[in-house]
């Protein structure tokens, strides 16, 4: 990751009434983040008796500039509301706002990075990233948005290289670059880090906070790893199974960096499980 030049410490309240986190380095940058509003969203696939719930009733909202993560059993529904937050899917019932105004389909501010890099390998790491600029016929004029992309993800240098020539935590920064170029104010992050090697994960999740408190865009993720969830997120929502109804709310009480030995994350996990179900072994 390159290095930038660090911003004074700020804080970042919630109007829905949570403890407000302090973080130390890099500050969210104020005023560019989507704010985002999930109100009694049901879901289903399906109809008559072969109808499937998956989602029952969510209601979540997200501030300017926060990190939200959501934690579940698999299959419970998260994905399928990080599609309608995308604009992907329309919801059977309920309604999602951003910014006051109702998400009825893809709109650029709105990226989702999914678990997949899915570049085109025929394709250079520059082309694979300017493709957003590229659909909406800009990439002449705004080359300098891509450049500026693969140097925020530390990859400046692979610009000519192929995916088949990345490992799979470079090929990753590639699609974290596409998504930035853009220059989102919310991203939606699908598992984004779950196909990386442990050690790659690690070092990645750190880049994720990075990169996130630098541009100061809004984010959604969706996770099965407790620690990663915590490590990354201001808030964790845990879900039931499904039909996902909110289970709990954890507030992440903690400045960033921060450190995977801290006694206050064991005992959020702890917590976590226990709503989970899985903390008889903890």
């Amino acid at each position: 990751m390159v290095a930038i030049a660090e911003r004074p410490a700020s804080a970042t309240g919630h109007a829905n009434g949570h403890a407000t986190v302090h973080t130390t380095g890099h500050a969210p940058v104020p005023g560019t983040g989507a704010h985002i509003d999930i109100r009694n969203v049901s879901h289903w696939f399906g109809s008559g008796d072969s109808r499937l719930q998956v989602l029952d009733g969510v209601d979540l909202t997200v501030t300017p500039g926060e990190f939200v993560a959501l934690l579940g059993p698999s299959g419970c529904g998260k994905s399928t509301l990080l599609r309608l937050v995308a604009g992907l899917d329309s919801p059977v019932s309920g309604e999602l706002l951003q910014d006051g105004r109702p998400i009825t389909e893809p709109d650029p501010s709105r990226i989702v990075v999914f678990q997949d890099p899915t570049l085109y390998p025929w394709r250079r790491v520059w082309d694979n990233v300017a493709l957003g600029l590229q659909a909406r016929g800009i990439v002449r004029q705004e080359r300098h948005r891509v450049d500026a992309a693969l140097r925020r993800v530390g990859l400046e240098a692979f610009g000519r290289a192929f995916p088949h020539q990345l490992s799979g935590g470079m090929a990753q920064r590639v699609a974290l670059a596409r998504a930035l170029v853009n220059d989102p104010r919310l991203l939606v992050l699908d598992e984004p880090l779950g196909k990386l090697d442990s050690l790659t994960r690690l070092a990645m999740q750190g880049d994720l906070v990075e990169l996130w408190q630098r541009s100061g865009f809004s984010a959604l993720l969706v996770t099965h790893d407790v620690e990663e969830a915590l490590f990354l997120a201001q808030r964790v929502i845990l879900f039931s199974d499904r039909p996902a109804k909110i289970r709990a709310e954890l507030t992440v009480d903690l400045p960033y960096p921060r450190h995977r030995g801290d006694p206050r994350l064991t005992e959020l996990r702890h917590e976590a499980l226990r709503h989970l179900g899985l903390d008889a072994s903890w």
